[in-house]
């Protein structure tokens, strides 16, 4: 540097230009006490020791756990991603880079669920792979083919699933989380008490499946007949 002290720069690129054919000199001369120069030396010690550089430059990315929703879906950032469905209620380790979200479970080291990252809130992303049976059939759902799998359980679900699908602007909104409801009634599930909760939910306008799942566990407490309506109070929009 002491050959430059003299010279004024006004860029680091004219600094570089500079002092790039002095590095090069400097890395060529020899050094008394090793008789070597700083390449010979590197090329000797260094460069054979050398690995190959990563195949993919280095990504940042950020973790969080979070439990495996009814709808087999889990929420970072605000935009949910699938999962497989056997995963419900299980807790998981989210890992997402600026480009992918991976989602693993302590049952494999391998990911569950690998997704392009989106940033748009309030949308899901979801696999076909990771839904149950009963709704791959209904990779293109409507809300005419929700009503009508509702009805197989019962009019008053089939009611529960209209409302839901009428309380949102755009009923494509409700898609992802009538699945829910509808696999919420397991077939060893009484009815009564599923018609009990569906019917007191729609009064109440409690449209989810919190407010669905505080009248079975009334009912399972042997509060309430499994004829008997509650009535919840209802929600007030802010």
């Amino acid at each position: 540097m002491a050959r430059l002290r003299n010279r004024t720069f006004f860029s680091l690129v004219e600094l570089n230009q500079a002092i790039r054919p002095l590095l090069k000199d400097l890395n060529e001369r020899k050094m008394e006490h090793l008789e070597k120069s700083r390449r010979e030396l590197f090329e000797e010690l260094d460069q054979p020791a050398l690995r190959p550089l990563p195949e993919k430059p280095y990504e940042y990315a950020t973790s969080k756990t979070a439990r495996v929703n009814i709808d087999y879906h889990v929420d970072f950032e605000k935009h949910l991603y699938s999962v497989p469905f056997t995963l419900v209620h299980e807790e998981v380790r989210i890992r997402a880079s600026e480009r992918m979200v991976e989602i693993y479970h302590s049952s494999q080291r391998e990911p569950v669920a690998v997704h392009p990252r989106s940033h748009v809130p309030g949308r899901y992303s979801t696999q076909t792979i990771h839904m149950p049976p009963k709704h791959q059939k209904a990779g293109e759902w409507s809300g005419e083919r929700l009503v009508r799998w509702a009805s197989e359980i019962g009019p008053h679900t089939a009611q529960l699933i209209q409302s839901i699908l009428s309380s949102r602007q755009h009923p494509e909104q409700a898609f992802r989380s009538c699945p829910g409801h509808l696999a919420a009634c397991p077939a060893n599930m009484l009815i009564p008490s599923w018609k009990t909760a569906c019917q007191a939910a729609h009064e109440a306008k409690t449209l989810n499946y919190r407010g669905v799942k505080a009248v079975l566990e009334m009912l399972s407490t042997g509060i309430y007949p499994a004829d008997y309506s509650p009535t919840f109070p209802r929600k007030h929009s802010r």
